[in-house]
């Protein structure tokens, strides 16, 4: 009988019960390769963190699964995986090794507790959406002059920028389709005073609605720069997840277009033990 202890910490929020759940097992050694994928499936977050020794220059090694597959890269998995490793480690800046190499991690503290972190997203590749008609017609959209286009840092997601916050809040995909049209995500937003509101739609990794999405977050930032809506350096402010129950905000930077941060907040709320033959 194997015991594999996990923490669950709620990501891009500083309360408890919002935000998006993260499940992070701190020490993945003896858990079976063929356990990963059936455990994250098991657990149902967004997705699922396992921690290994760190096999370069980095603090750890992370693996990232949904409930459906492995991923290079993830925003809220790694954010969410340095508070918790942080906590113990007594680390201002973790370095986390990724299928996308090495993401460096800094981290604010309020006394003794963490209270923000900003994490170095990998170069962001980007291009022209082919089918944007198609998604527009699943999605219920109308889009604004900008775009539509896919930036990938490891999953992908297409830019989908809206007229005004009460659109993207009244979308409502058929996600059976979007799955069957596109293996990347639908990232819609739109602005809303000094924010900007997002909604993310990943059904093709297993998550219908993610609650908040710092794989889109960093992009989103880059996209408002390279088009004009803001300057390079310029930080935003976004709101995600109220629709799913689980509000959510990220910050995100564009400094360059080699260049972006995404930063937020974390808390511990659980931790806990599969004990499996």
């Amino acid at each position: 009988m194997g015991t594999f202890r996990f923490v669950v910490a709620d990501v891009f929020t500083d309360v408890p019960l919002a935000g998006n759940q993260l499940a992070v097992f701190t020490d993945a050694r003896e858990i079976p390769e063929e356990r990963l994928q059936p455990l994250a499936r098991e657990i149902n977050f967004s997705e699922t963190v396992y921690v290994h020794p760190a096999a370069e220059d980095g603090h750890a090694r992370i693996r990232i699964f949904t409930p459906n597959d492995e991923l290079p890269f993830a925003g809220h998995p790694i954010l969410g995986t340095a508070f918790v490793l942080a906590g113990p480690l007594q680390l201002d800046e973790l370095h986390l090794e990724t299928g996308r190499g090495v993401v460096p991690v800094r981290l604010e503290r309020d006394g003794p507790r963490i209270a923000f972190g900003w994490m170095r997203q990998p170069v962001t590749t980007w291009e022209t959406f082919e089918r944007s008609d198609e998604l527009l017609q699943i999605l219920g959209a109308t889009p604004t002059g900008l775009p539509l286009e896919l930036y990938r840092q490891g999953p992908g997601h297409v830019l989908v920028e809206l007229g005004s916050p009460a659109e993207v809040a009244a979308l409502t995909p058929d996600f059976g389709t979007l799955a069957r049209l596109m293996s990347e995500g639908a990232a819609c937003f739109a602005r809303d005073g000094d924010h900007w509101k997002a909604r993310v739609f990943v059904p093709a990794y297993g998550v219908a609605e993610d609650p908040a999405t710092g794989s889109a977050a960093g992009p989103l930032a880059l996209h408002l720069a390279r088009h004009g809506r803001i300057g390079f350096g310029d930080e935003i402010v976004i709101r995600q997840g109220e629709e799913v129950g689980r509000p959510s905000t990220l910050h995100a930077v564009a400094r360059s277009e080699d260049e972006i941060e995404v930063g937020g907040s974390a808390v511990v709320v659980a931790r806990g033990e599969f004990r499996l033959p």
